[in-house]
């Protein structure tokens, strides 16, 4: 009786599913940022954003950063747009996986 215990207690484990590592860690590794862009590159496929300062009206040291955009998402963008986008970083290089324009 035990050792039937035990055999249908594997198979359940081997039998419940689990997420990747790689996927758990992309999660994780991805940052939602707000900015206005600043330049487009879309023969290169690259954005410069200025970040969104926090704290009060008027404070400084927003900080212009350069991305890699997947393909496709830099179509519809313009400099001045203001947006909301997710950052993943792999190897040393930001690249952004998600833009939504913000009204």
């Amino acid at each position: 009786m035990k050792l039937v215990r035990l055999v249908v207690a594997g198979a359940a484990l081997i039998l419940i599913p689990v997420a990747p590592p790689s996927a758990a860690w992309a999660q994780q590794n991805q940052q939602k940022l707000t900015g206005m862009i600043t330049t487009i590159d879309r023969i290169s496929g690259t954005i410069g954003v200025k970040d969104t300062p926090g704290g009060t009206v008027g404070a400084s040291g927003a900080a212009e950063q350069q991305y890699k955009a997947a393909d496709g998402l830099l179509d519809k963008l313009h400099a001045g747009d203001k947006i909301s986008f997710s950052v993943s970083e792999s190897g040393g290089k930001k690249t952004i996986t998600k833009i939504e324009p913000q009204q």
